[in-house]
């Protein structure tokens, strides 16, 4: 996991071959504006989904704790306090049925080990090894989240 400002997103291109579309797209909008939605950047290789709704309590949120393995998540708050849990796929030991692949998403029963917030332009980078249960928060969240094809 990778937790940063958008000022610093320049640093992360080279870790992903499409981490530079994803984040030269993100400075390309203006993101206040975006539209709710799914909508692709590159096709199949890059794919963003914009929220803008209330933040739910952490036993809702943890009881989708969630991760894939198809696709890495850039996830940008643009609008809001965010709190996300997180705990490493590795130590996870109660996972909540099948791998849906079709849905590219894993839920586990598990709690996480930590809770991070985030902010009006900062943003974090989820990989297949790390579960998560974002959107906790009281009050509006607009946020994009960006899905990158491995």
């Amino acid at each position: 996991m990778i937790l940063d400002s958008l000022t610093n997103s320049d640093r992360y291109a080279g870790l992903n071959p499409l981490f530079a579309k994803a984040f030269a797209y993100i400075h390309s909008v203006d993101l206040a504006s975006l539209e709710v939605g799914k909508f692709d950047i590159d096709g199949e290789n890059l794919r963003g989904i914009v929220s803008d709704k209330n933040g739910v309590p952490a036993e809702e949120s943890t009881a989708k704790f969630e991760c894939h393995n198809a696709h890495i998540d850039i996830q940008v708050c643009i609008r809001g306090n965010e709190t996300i849990g997180w705990k490493p796929r590795n130590t996870c030991v109660s996972p909540r049925g099948e791998y849906n692949a079709e849905k590219d998403v894993l839920f586990y029963n598990d709690a996480p080990d930590m809770f991070f917030g985030m902010t009006d332009n900062q943003f974090c980078i989820f990989y297949p090894e790390d579960v998560h249960a974002p959107m906790i928060g009281e009050g509006m969240i607009k946020k994009l989240v960006i899905k990158v094809k491995i």
